[in-house]
């Protein structure tokens, strides 16, 4: 690539970076451009653009900030580098959950929520929760018609509002209730005289109301409730709060001579002209499921009751989460919350017609919140997830949706001049799509950003302003790059493994010959989710993939219907199986096994050794060496989750925690044991010459070449290789690693067990994070898998994998609501036939490049 005169400026210089497996990493990144970062698994791609790169952006960033701020944010070392020089702030868009909680969904992540909020609140029509009439405005007589009308001696303590839910002392409102000649106050729900109000919190919500008159309705009491009332009202701002408490209340207490308070809102702009009921104004908090003025009070806003498996939608407000008041406002004819059940693509669609639905003064406050919806919806269109609906939960996303959506917020966000590093977000996303998702790229770059990618995604390098290939290998074998410069010049680089395959040079290969299908597995009349009567008939004994647009309904057909339905004939506990009419084939399958993308432990002290069995037979090892024997230790002696192995001071975790004032709790290696997380006696056993510490710092192909003679322990690590993890070590930490490598930790074990035949095998998109090269050896694995005589069947994506299926069933023709059917159905060159299919064209392409072993 030709760089300019002031290559300072134009560049994001790095030197010498050695995070992880990198080897004093030299490299120019350009500025204000598109720059792919690719290699094959583990060979350093995440540690040169997350660990190095985003990290010190971060970390400059905090190191910027006073020691107050800092005490609320992560301490981040300093990544092991000489210099970086030219680096804007950085942001990170990745695929990890982060801070999205039950509260989260995609419109909040997106802040289209908050617009449509405002929206509601300064156009919307309510209607009465009772009678389900308009609301109008309600007169002052109205309202003391309305008391005078409440049976006699019912006692009153008539209220002003004057600040509801908003954070501060509030000195001046106490100054004003007095200057108005009032004594008493309400705040927070207890009445107090005014001089013995306690000091409120600053940071807390309070609400204050004026206590304007206390009284009992009785003949002559007129002309006082009159003027209570207007006071009530003129410092209430056309708002009052009334405690009623009725003589002949049934809710009264039995030792009570009278009956309950009971609290109701008066207003002059809110009231039912119908059953004369009133409501408050409406703001924007009044559509907020995470405030208590919006939420739903049964379920606080969640949307459902209990926990875990007990979880069931709230019947209060059947999983909208807000309560009736809220639910009642409409616009067009549409509530917020049936707005936000839409799927994105009929959201846009009512967004773009609502302003011809409303008068000229709403349409003239509409506009523009209207128009800052719809520029965020298009974004959201655009980056693939039109099937979405904005009241999507952002814990139940995949990685990739939710790497997608984040990506078209900061679109929206219009930010000039940062440095984003995104994570393979090309993953979960039919071909079709990758064009849609290129353009919202390099719109981020075109407004002045600098874009990192680390990707495998073929079509993204193409792309791309600048290709870094990093290599050749994986762990102590990668590190280096390879190749650098336009995509172009990456391909004509004949060192560069990613160039041979961007060539045509190296591919994976597609076999001469398809598997015959004889027996099938077929499930009748499936409506899960949008699938439209699907019936689907699955070749046993095959390779068989699921292919179809993002939402067309592969997951719901298989991992919602199909699995839990297979599950539920072997008597297995696990989800509800969709509805679906029949299941017949299934006592062809003799095991089950799904191997999806969830984490092998959700604790650091998970591992791989620990997931795949390998430590169990390494510590077997251990105890039977002359010098475990002499000592009187057993297996469990190797163990660091054993009280007699671990190291007493961290516990087997191998950090400390200290505790730090006013910043953040901080982790430094453990001072006893140098982080080997055992006690020192466990370490003084060997074998050749290696304790179980130094064993567990091993990679894979280290540790496969360390124990070539001990069979067992040799045959796991073989299959943790054969799939290619033969990078990771073996006591690398189960949260650190990515969605794609727990499944292939998950595959090599499967792998490693002795098969039976007849094993169904189900995979979701196990070319997630993979390199072509990478995805050549999971094919060959899948296959190994298929001739002992069992059945793989894929959900997938990637054209290389389907390629050389059996068999494919296509969903589509599009994701959501226009999706749901079997578009086609057969082996790879029949689907590839299909017309108006989507799969079909992109498969044709692979297939027609020749790519045949």
């Amino acid at each position: 690539m030709k760089r300019p005169a002031d290559a300072h400026s134009a560049f994001i210089r790095i030197r010498g970076a050695r995070v992880h497996n990198l080897q004093s990493v030299d490299i120019d990144i350009p500025r204000d451009a598109v720059t792919v970062i690719t290699g094959v698994s583990g060979s350093g791609k995440s540690s040169l653009a997350f660990d190095t790169l985003y990290a010190e952006g971060q970390r400059q960033y905090i190191d910027s900030l006073s020691a107050y701020a800092r005490q609320f944010l992560d301490q981040i070392p300093r990544p092991d580098v000489d210099t970086i020089d030219g680096l804007a702030p950085t942001l990170a868009i990745d695929q990890k959950q982060g801070n999205s909680g039950a509260r989260s969904t995609v419109a909040t992540i997106t802040e289209i929520y908050d617009y449509l909020r405002l929206l509601f609140a300064r156009v919307g029509t309510p209607h009465c929760s009772q009678c389900g009439s308009s609301i109008a405005q309600q007169s002052a007589d109205a309202i003391r018609q309305s008391l005078l009308a409440l049976p006699s001696k019912t006692k009153l303590v008539l209220m002003a509002p004057m600040i509801r839910g908003r954070r501060g002392v509030h000195r001046e409102v106490f100054e004003t209730i007095q200057k108005s000649g009032l004594i008493r106050v309400r705040v927070d729900g207890e009445l107090y005289l005014l001089e013995d109000v306690p000091p409120l919190a600053a940071k807390k919500n309070h609400t204050i109301e004026a206590v304007i008159d206390r009284l009992a309705i009785r003949e002559g009491i007129e002309s006082r409730l009159h003027e209570s009332v207007d006071l009530a009202l003129r410092l209430g701002d056309g708002l009052m709060s009334t405690s009623i408490q009725r003589p002949d209340d049934s809710k009264a207490p039995s030792d009570s001579k009278d009956g309950a308070w009971t609290e109701t809102i008066y207003s002059t702009a809110m009231a039912c002209v119908q059953c004369g009921a009133s409501f408050e104004e409406l703001e924007p908090r009044t559509f907020s499921f995470n405030s208590p003025y919006g939420a739903c009070p049964t379920c606080d806003g969640l949307g459902h009751v209990g926990d875990g498996d007990a979880k069931t939608v709230c019947p209060a407000c059947d999983g909208a989460r807000l309560r009736p008041e809220a639910r009642r406002v409409t616009i067009a004819g549409m509530s917020i919350d049936q707005l936000t059940a839409q799927p994105l693509s009929g959201a846009i669609e009512w967004m773009r017609q609502v302003t011809s639905h409303t008068s000229a003064l709403h349409t003239q406050v509409a506009e523009p919140i209207v128009r800052e919806v719809t520029r965020r919806l298009e974004f959201l269109m655009k980056v693939g997830v039109p099937y979405l609906t904005l009241d999507r939960p952002a814990d139940s996303l995949s990685g990739g949706e939710l790497q997608r959506v984040r990506l078209a917020t900061s679109i929206g966000s219009g930010l000039v001049g940062v440095c984003y590093v995104l994570d393979e977000p090309s993953i979960g996303l039919h071909p079709g799509d990758h064009d849609r998702l290129i353009g919202c790229i390099r719109q981020l770059q075109v407004q002045g950003n600098t874009v990192v990618i680390v990707e495998h995604d073929e079509a993204t390098m193409r792309h791309a302003d600048f290709l870094v290939d990093i290599g050749p290998g994986a762990g102590k074998h990668g590190g280096r790059i390879i190749s650098q410069g336009q995509p172009s010049e990456v391909a004509d680089d004949p060192d560069s493994l990613t160039g041979q395959y961007l060539s045509g040079v190296r591919s994976v290969p597609i076999p001469d010959q398809r598997r015959e299908p004889k027996q099938w597995l077929t499930i009748t009349d499936v409506t899960t989710h949008n699938l439209k009567n699907v019936t689907a008939e699955f070749p046993l004994g095959c390779l068989v993939g699921i292919s179809g647009v993002s939402g067309s309904g592969k997951s719901s057909l298989v991992n919602d219907t199909l699995y839990p339905a297979l599950a539920k004939k072997r008597g297995l506990v696990g989800a509800r199986p969709g509805p679906h009419k029949s299941l017949r084939g299934a006592t062809r399958i003799d095991k089950l096994v799904p191997i999806d993308q969830a984490p092998i432990g959700r604790s650091p002290r998970s591992c791989p050794a620990t997931y795949a069995g390998v430590l169990d037979e390494i510590r077997k090892v251990f105890a039977k060496t002359r010098e475990a024997k002499t000592r009187g230790f057993t297996a469990s002696r190797f163990s660091f989750n054993s009280k007699d192995g671990q190291c007493e001071l961290c516990k087997g975790h191998g950090v400390e925690r200290i505790s730090m004032n006013f910043l953040s709790d901080l982790f430094v290696t453990c001072t006893r044991c140098g982080g080997k997380r055992f006690n020192r006696q466990t370490m003084q056993v060997r074998f050749k010459g290696t304790n179980v510490a130094e064993v567990l710092e091993m990679s894979v192909d280290g540790a496969t070449e360390f124990f070539e003679n001990v069979p067992k322990i040799h045959r796991l690590l073989s299959s943790l290789q054969d799939v290619g993890l033969g990078y990771v070590h073996l006591g690398q930490a189960s949260t650190t690693l990515s969605g794609g490598e727990a499944q292939r930790i998950k595959l090599g074990t499967e792998l490693a067990r002795a098969s039976t035949g007849q094993t169904l095998y189900l995979l979701d998109e196990p070319t997630t994070g993979l390199h072509f090269a990478d995805v050549e050896r999971l094919v060959g694995v899948l296959q190994r898998l298929v001739d002992a005589g069992n059945t793989v069947l894929v959900i997938e994506h990637n054209f290389d994998l389907l390629a050389a299926c059996d068999w494919i069933i296509d969903l589509g023709p599009e994701g959501g609501v226009g999706g749901g059917q079997i578009l086609a159905a057969g082996t790879p060159e029949t689907v590839a036939k299909a017309k108006g299919n989507a799969t079909g064209k992109y498969l044709k392409q692979t297939l027609r490049a020749g790519k045949r072993s």
